[in-house]
């Protein structure tokens, strides 16, 4: 009960108040491995909160075959024969000329080849349309 000291002068472990500094090392070791695994945790969770949101884009839709190639008004019969011969259709931005794939192809029925805006759900490089409309 009492921090008496042995019979050396000194006091046991066993009878010190708080922890040695080796004790302290570890506990902060492991408190900055907990921090920095919260901040990679945090950091994910805001990278994947960007995909999933609903965007709206300007582009040709064209095949994956020739992509960015047939993005122009030119490109409309060759875009028809390729998809007719199973290519999937992608959409081509306007401004980066960015290609992405279609989850559901079957929204773009009827706009092969054409310059449309395109309202949907965003991928990293896909987009599930909503929505296609003619400029």
């Amino acid at each position: 009960m009492w921090n008496l000291p042995s019979r050396d002068g000194t006091i046991p472990n066993a009878l010190r108040c708080g922890a040695a500094k080796g004790e302290y090392r570890v506990m902060r070791k492991v408190l900055l491995i907990c921090l920095a695994v919260c901040f990679v945790l945090a950091l994910s969770a805001l990278a994947f909160d960007d995909m999933g949101k609903s965007a709206t884009v300007n582009g040709w839709i064209v095949d994956a075959k020739c992509g960015a190639k047939g993005a122009n008004a030119g490109g409309e019969a060759c875009t028809k024969k390729c998809v007719a011969g199973g290519e999937k259709m992608v959409i081509v931005t306007d401004g980066d000329q960015k290609v992405l794939a279609v989850d559901n192809q079957d929204a773009l029925k009827g706009h092969e080849g054409h310059h449309v805006t395109v309202t949907g759900t965003m991928g990293k490089d896909s987009m599930k349309v909503a929505s296609v409309k003619m400029m």
